[in-house]
């Protein structure tokens, strides 16, 4: 599935809540099925920086596309990573990084969060297009 249709899929899945608060449920559910970074990956090095809560991502090529792995201390935090993780593993990095993120916003993800959320959720997106990154420049 591509990355635009995955984000059509999010956006239609949003849509059947009636309110923000069954829509933070949904995301803490997301959380739940998240696939654990390896204990070895909660790293230093693996955190996300400027999200309040600590978040690690690790990315790996397998096969031509990156498939991500993540975790995080805070429960919505994990099910924000994890939507992430739904929509940028098992892509080519080229996708990745020309992939918009405009679901957010119609979601209203953003204008969910407090400030310092927001702007952790910036930072996922921003380390997951620097592995795309780094994982294109070896090709």
């Amino acid at each position: 599935m591509s990355i635009p249709e995955i984000e059509n899929e999010i956006v239609d899945e949003f849509s059947l809540f009636e309110d923000w608060m069954q829509r933070y449920e949904y995301i803490i559910e997301l959380g739940k099925s998240l696939p654990l970074i390896e204990d070895k990956y909660k790293t230093e090095d693996n955190i996300i920086k400027g999200c309040q809560s600590k978040v690690w991502l690790h990315g790996e090529e397998h096969e031509g596309k990156i498939v991500f792995t993540a975790d995080s201390d805070a429960i919505l935090t994990k099910g924000i990573i994890a939507l992430l993780i739904r929509v940028f593993s098992n892509q080519k990095a080229a996708d990745i990084l020309k992939a918009n993120t405009d679901f957010i916003d119609e979601i209203g993800l953003k204008e969910h969060l407090s400030p310092t959320r927001a702007n952790g959720l910036i930072s996922m997106i921003k380390q997951i297009k620097m592995y795309a990154l780094a994982f294109e420049a070896k090709q």
